[in-house]
């Protein structure tokens, strides 16, 4: 008997320190819900008719801001269409969150007429630049913010590379570009 009593007060000893020890709170959860972004092309990216005038070849530089081409070298402007256009994207998500965009250092456009007969085949865009809705310069950085509706647009430009000996025709390629919160 006395050693179940002894065995009943260590067992009290140990336990009842414990039972007032305790104690709660209480501890918030939270979670952030972000709508997938959506990227829509409204125009594409062209340079437009251009004339080589000489054997030298040069670059045509299409801003993003706006469709006033700058030339260098042995290339010139043309009356000719198509006209020139940047491309144009609207880009929709959560309200007020910043994004980025990825555009390609490099496109690769590939003559598809049917002409045929000796010439470089193939010219590159490189040197993409933005200019975001309401931006008051291209910007190198790709990044905005989007609208108290989650929307934003932005146009994309370029300069595009025509080498000496470059065969006439229509030249076409495709290129990736995509957006993505910060």
């Amino acid at each position: 008997m006395k050693k179940i009593n002894f065995f009943a007060i260590l067992m009290i000893a140990i336990i009842a320190p414990n039972t007032f020890s305790q104690n709660s709170a209480t501890t918030n959860a939270s979670a952030e819900l972000l709508i997938a972004m959506k990227l829509t092309q409204t125009s594409a990216l062209n340079f437009g008719a251009n004339i080589l005038t000489d054997a030298t070849g040069g670059t045509v530089v299409l801003p993003a801001d706006n469709i006033t081409r700058s030339y260098s070298g042995g290339v010139a402007a043309s009356a000719s269409t198509p006209a020139a256009s940047n491309a144009s994207y609207t880009v929709s998500g959560n309200v007020g969150e910043t994004y980025a965009i990825l555009l390609p250092t490099s496109i690769v456009v590939t003559h598809s007429t049917g002409a045929t007969g000796a010439g470089v085949r193939t010219m590159n865009i490189t040197e993409m630049t933005a200019r975001f809705n309401g931006a008051a310069q291209n910007t190198i950085n790709n990044s905005s913010t989007l609208d108290a509706n989650g929307n934003d647009s932005f146009k994309v430009g370029g300069k595009l590379t025509i080498a000496a000996g470059q065969l006439g025709g229509t030249y076409n390629g495709t290129f990736p570009i995509s957006v993505d919160y910060n």
